[in-house]
């Protein structure tokens, strides 16, 4: 992990991440090959021609240092992925965000972390349950994690504030979403831990909440789902959860009520039956609230052995279509070179012409 970036690194990074067509992905790439922000930029233009596209419009240093500014002005602060502070566990996961916004206190990422998510809709029942467990959890050094909704998400924090609470929001720092939670979420600014993956002044969109949930189950050992629906972003925190590699917990209900079928569903296929704080903390006790060493963004690494050339260009670009297709399963039709598909895949989407997909799956832009 790098020991502290310079502000002309800080400002060269900020303006990667919000170039389009650089998600995530991408911004790991280029920075394990180049191994600074600012090196990253001055290639961008030769790998999207090399990718047969035009470069994508790279924001000014001057708009990079105004969300700097502004994110200042609100009492918040960026933290880069490679910084000191950065989750441990967030870090694990291949999607961490390149930066993330912060406001309140952010000695909290000191604590394990367990994510409690369900319904906007909940039942008087579940809503007393989740704030009970989330009170009990942070009782005893847990931080408790969840998505600032309304139902569940909401009494989760309100159970944790006193004690250690953190809410990921899907817009900017200076929005407030749901409006009736607007004194929760200064509370939490103040006492708890606010964070946000999109500069300020961003609006909250239906995309928007697949890249939270993707935050909060990559923050915690663990996420506990209470009441939801089979196809609901709950369900898809906890799947991502499981894709990570963390525990996936979830509280029974009644077959009779349709808010308790996605929590039935997932303990059918295997998450542990949740009654209580104490099984959470069971649950964990391998885990033990531990955090791994941090990866960071890594030492720079040399380019990979050979080049692309056209031709490996044009072999992978014929496996490609609409349908998104696992990578991996790329590089074995293709009989191309790991790192060689991953270059050229950096190449075609600074190009614009495909598009990343959960799971490791890429597709032609159509």
């Amino acid at each position: 992990m790098a020991a502290g970036l310079d502000p002309a690194e800080r400002l060269a990074r900020l303006r990667l991440i919000r170039t389009p067509r650089i998600g995530p992905v991408a911004y790991s790439h280029l920075m394990r090959r180049f191994g600074s922000g600012a090196a990253a930029l001055a290639a961008l233009p030769d790998l999207a021609r090399r990718g047969g596209g035009a470069a994508p419009a790279i924001p000014s240093a001057e708009s990079a240092g105004s969300e700097m500014a502004r994110v200042e002005r609100l009492g918040g602060a960026h933290l880069f992925r490679g910084e000191p502070g950065y989750p441990a566990l967030l870090d694990q996961i291949d999607t961490a965000p390149p930066v993330l916004t912060l406001m309140g206190d952010r000695t909290l990422l000191d604590r394990p972390a367990i994510a409690i998510v369900g319904a906007r809709n909940a039942s008087g029942a579940a809503v007393r349950f989740a704030r009970m467990l989330a009170h009990g959890l942070s009782e005893r050094g847990w931080l408790v994690v969840s998505g600032l909704a309304r139902g569940i998400d909401t009494a989760a924090h309100v159970g944790s504030i006193a004690s250690g609470t953190m809410a990921v929001i899907a817009g900017g720092l200076d929005n407030i979403y749901p409006p009736e939670n607007e004194a929760l979420q200064r509370d939490i600014a103040t006492r708890g831990l606010l964070i946000a993956e999109s500069p300020p002044g961003t609006e909250p969109r239906a995309r928007h909440f697949p890249y939270r949930n993707r935050i909060i189950a990559g923050l915690a050992a663990g996420t506990v789902v209470v009441e939801a629906a089979p196809k609901s972003g709950s369900l898809i925190t906890a799947r991502l959860a499981a894709e990570f590699g963390r525990e996936v917990m979830a509280v029974p209900g009644s077959p009779l009520d349709p808010r308790a079928q996605g929590c039935n569903l997932l303990i059918r296929e295997g998450a542990i039956l949740i009654q209580s704080a104490d099984d959470i903390i069971e649950a964990l006790s391998p885990i033990g609230g531990g955090v791994a060493s941090p990866r960071g963004d890594g030492p720079p690494q040399a380019p990979p052995a050979g080049e692309a050339d056209d031709s490996a260009r044009g072999a992978i670009l014929d496996l490609l279509g609409p349908v998104p297709l696992p990578i991996d399963e790329l590089i074995r039709q293709s009989g191309i070179a790991a790192p060689t598909v991953q270059m050229v895949l950096l190449e075609f989407e600074l190009a614009g012409r495909i598009e990343r997909h959960a799971g490791g799956r890429v597709s032609l832009r159509t």
